[in-house]
């Protein structure tokens, strides 16, 4: 009888590509967290000059290019006012493997890791796979994370806490006050805050804050990436910060499992972090125009939807069978289970596409809502 390994039996395909796969290559897909535009064309040339000059064709320091290292630490200069030392990160393949980095690192068999309940799919596939204890804690009514909750879910066994904001899946956006907390939390408790920022710079009301401004100790690691914000999904590049003892246990991780995040990706992701920004503004503001379009639609459906604040989702309470007669019709979306129990009811809708498709997908929604009612 063919053996597996315990921890990868506790795992399963993820629920947001399992919908994506199954569904019909017509269909308008709301499904995916991917923007809808191109990366930035000074970040395709880096890339393009370091392969032509032959300086992507080798290994690069296993925590990246000194360059790309330096450009990370003046983006948390210029944006979160942090004096991040580029010796304190680590360039990943996307933000997904320095997930991956901080639990394997710091989480011991058995050991709890505490994320949110609806919350990104790898929280709990990757405390498994680092043999830890998947910990979920409910969300609030506007689906933020209570630091109170956090706190008291921690146990002697607690390793880690996951912050994420703004959140995949729901689009909240933490308060500066929530971020202070966590801080103190992870201070005070002795474990490991690891602050998920991949959607930082997607915000429309509200602000986005690092618990990394806020700890008193070495007790936060926050992972980025330049997926989201410069719409560089395919790229995979992203990194992980933290203090000298965490990014070098980390470390010895990435190096067996990766050597060193891709040389082209990690010079477009230099030039995108270091040139000019106005690709993200206008994502911004498209993506809330998006966002409005969407809500309205919604409202008129008569679907309850919290606000997202932040990133490129919403999540609306929805009867049952929405999701499967919605996809029936031709568009994608994600039942809110695939994101944890406390998901179940709702639906992840991704606006990242354009208006007219969106349009078109809202008319199919409320015909959706229309039958199932």
């Amino acid at each position: 009888m063919t053996h597996f390994s315990d921890r990868v039996e506790q795992v399963s395909i993820s629920g947001i590509r399992e919908v994506f796969e199954a569904a019909d290559e017509d269909a308008i897909n709301l499904g995916l967290g991917q923007p809808d535009f191109p990366a930035p064309e000074h970040a395709r040339e880096a890339a393009v000059e370091a392969i032509r000059a032959g300086e992507a064709d080798a290994y690069t320091s296993n925590k990246g290019t000194r360059e790309l290292r330096e450009a990370i630490a003046a983006k948390h200069a210029r944006d979160n006012d942090l004096d991040i030392d580029p010796e304190h990160v680590i360039a990943t393949s996307g933000g997904s493997e320095a997930l991956h980095l901080a639990l394997e690192a710091h989480v011991n068999a058995g050991e709890e890791v505490i994320y949110p309940d609806p919350g990104f799919v790898s929280y709990e596939a990757l405390t498994h796979l680092a043999g830890g204890t998947p910990t979920p804690v409910g969300l609030r009514d506007d689906l933020t994370l209570d630091p109170a909750d956090v706190e008291a879910a921690i146990t002697d066994d607690t390793a880690a806490f996951v912050v994420n904001s703004p959140a995949n899946p729901t689009g909240a956006v933490q308060s500066p006050e929530d971020m202070r907390e966590f801080a103190r939390i992870a201070d005070e408790h002795d474990v490991l805050c690891i602050s998920d920022e991949v959607y930082e710079h997607i915000v429309f009301e509200g602000e986005h804050r690092s618990p990394l401004e806020f700890t008193e100790s070495d007790n936060v690691v926050a992972i980025n990436a330049v997926s989201k914000t410069y719409s560089m999904t395919g790229w995979r590049l992203g990194w992980i910060t933290g203090s000298e003892d965490r990014i070098e246990r980390m470390l010895r991780v990435h190096q067996y499992a990766q050597a060193c995040a891709s040389a082209p990706a990690q010079y477009a992701a230099e030039a995108a972090l270091s040139g000019p920004q106005d690709r993200v503004t206008e994502m911004v503001v498209a993506f809330e125009e998006r966002r409005n379009v969407l809500l309205d639609g919604l409202e008129d459906m008569g679907l309850e939807t919290p606000t997202p604040k932040g990133a490129f989702y919403a999540m609306p309470k929805v009867p049952e069978g929405w999701v499967e007669e919605v996809i029936d019709r031709g568009v994608v979306v994600v039942p809110g289970g695939a994101f944890g129990d406390g998901g179940e009811g709702y639906a992840r809708i991704s606006y990242a596409t354009d208006l007219e498709q969106l349009r078109e997908a809202i008319d199919v929604m409320r015909a959706a809502t229309a039958a199932v009612q």
